[in-house]
């Protein structure tokens, strides 16, 4: 063990790793209760993202430091698992299996990148500001989504602001809908509040929430779990936790494995690959969707190998240098990123989103973790996480909207080094990270940032600043707005 990896001249000891990974395992674990929450709003099975979860992070975890040699864990994204639920299945139609092949082509593409120099291209293409715009604009879109999974927030529509009902122009006029009224839309008259608090399930993710953020200032080891646990079982009094409801025969193990054969290799049936090529017409939006994954995965990982690796010697200068210079796997952090990547398509096969290097590891790196011994300890107390099947279910959404909250906050240190008083930087940051909430869509900020990149450089006389690939990056958005718009 020692020999391979190489602990004494990493100065650690084996101890140190294993403790390093127990607290990175506390630190991240709340995935286990939260990606199943996203995912299943998709119409796949919860207890099949459950297991789908696990197995991704044990795989792309273990090859992370059995292979890469340094002590990150990985685990299906924050913010991609709501990019996939919120944007691509919801906001733009495609069903949970063709965007799972969706996922699984990224991380193909993520492979190649790394591999080739094309990843170098790619990484000096956008702007630094640009990228830390994209980290805290995702960390917002995640906190928001919690405090609507919360019910913090009612909306008013009055009939002037209705556009249209069950997918067809609204009549006021119209005193029934057959069938019932199944979808409403409302234009920019809509009006959001707090509520009252006369709900229960509000009331519980607000006491969550004060919990978590006590345990979280109190720096208590796996404050996010605890929390969520904690919650949970408030819950219980309070009537949003039945416990007769646990099932030990449908929820068990076994179950679960039966549950997983619905979104194993479904990315690859005819509901998956199949119909995600069926039609020329949305080409150019299958290929923006698999670019957003992409390019939200890349600089998520990118900054948290960089952010932590930087400060602890994890990874050196060279490191940094070979990465934009190399090719191959000619430093540590290349071999790291190829982890990273194949650990995406792996997640797919299984039934998840984009599995990314998780900045939690951090937590574990704080405590001595410096090899990839922490990471296979991590890998295993995941893998003998599977033992929770039968109680994760009963986990209401007001236990796990909190965590989503502060992990959202958690992300918004990257805005810190946008330069906000410069407008060139500034305006251009805004949409690739404010209006990304605001709209509700990660691909979506990221286009605007984009466009409004290229509007400054050209108004500014320094278009030649912009590299080829985000011109061509931008042209394709601008494609992509237009169909939408003629379909």
């Amino acid at each position: 063990m020692e020999k391979f990896f190489k602990l004494k001249e990493n100065g650690t000891t084996v101890g140190t790793e294993f403790i390093a990974g127990l607290t990175t395992f506390f630190a991240m674990s709340y995935i286990l209760f939260v990606n199943p929450s996203i995912l299943s709003q998709t119409g796949m099975p919860f207890q099949a993202v459950f297991l789908a979860t696990i197995i991704a992070t044990v795989i792309s975890t273990l090859i992370m430091g059995l292979f890469a040699n340094v002590p990150y864990a990985l685990a299906p994204g924050m913010g991609l698992n709501a990019f996939f639920t919120f944007t691509v299945v919801f906001g733009l139609g495609f069903s949970w299996q063709e965007a799972l092949a969706m996922v699984f082509i990224c991380g193909l593409f993520n492979v190649f990148i790394t591999v080739t120099k094309v990843r170098k291209s790619i990484i000096k293409s956008i702007p630094v500001s640009m990228q830390h715009a994209i980290g805290g604009g995702i960390g917002i879109f995640i906190a928001y989504i919690g405090i609507k999974n919360a019910n913090l927030l009612s909306f008013l529509s009055d009939s002037s602001t209705i556009t249209s009902i069950n997918n067809a122009p609204f009549n006021a006029a119209t005193e029934a809908y057959n069938g019932g009224i199944f979808s409403v839309v409302t234009n920019g008259g809509i009006v959001p509040s707090l509520v009252n608090f006369t709900q229960s399930d509000a009331l519980l993710a607000v006491i969550g929430l004060i919990i978590t953020v006590i345990l979280l200032i109190k720096n208590v080891k796996g404050a996010i779990l605890i929390g969520i646990i904690a919650t949970t079982i408030l819950g219980i009094p309070m009537g949003l936790v039945n416990l007769g409801a646990i099932d030990f025969a449908s929820n068990s193990l076994s179950a679960s494995f039966s549950d997983l054969g619905v979104t194993f290799m479904a990315a690859f049936g005819p509901q998956g690959m199949g119909s995600l090529f069926g039609n020329p017409e949305k080409l150019p939006l299958v290929l923006m969707t698999i670019f957003a994954f992409s390019l939200s995965d890349t600089f998520d990982t990118l900054g948290t190998f960089i952010g932590t690796g930087r400060k602890t010697g994890i990874f050196s200068a060279e490191d940094e240098r070979l990465l934009e210079d190399g090719s191959g796997f000619s430093s540590k952090m290349d071999k790291a990123l190829f982890a990273d990547a194949i650990g995406t398509s792996i997640g797919a096969i299984f039934g998840t989103s984009n599995t990314t290097t998780y900045v939690e590891s951090a937590a574990g790196i704080g405590v001595g973790g410096r090899t990839g011994l922490t990471a296979v300890a991590t890998a295993v107390l995941f893998l003998l996480s599977t033992l929770l099947a039968p109680l994760v279910g009963i986990v209401p959404a007001a236990a796990t909207a909190p965590a989503l909250i502060i992990v959202g906050v958690m992300m918004l240190s990257s805005f810190a080094d946008v330069k906000w008083n410069d407008l060139e930087e500034a305006i251009p940051a805004f949409f690739a990270g404010v209006f990304m909430a605001l709209s509700y869509s990660i691909s979506y900020g990221i286009a605007a940032g984009f466009i409004f990149y290229c509007i400054v450089k050209v108004t500014t006389g320094k278009a030649k600043e912009i590299h080829p690939i985000l011109w061509v990056a931008t042209g394709l958005f601008i494609l992509n707005f237009i169909i939408l718009a003629i379909l």
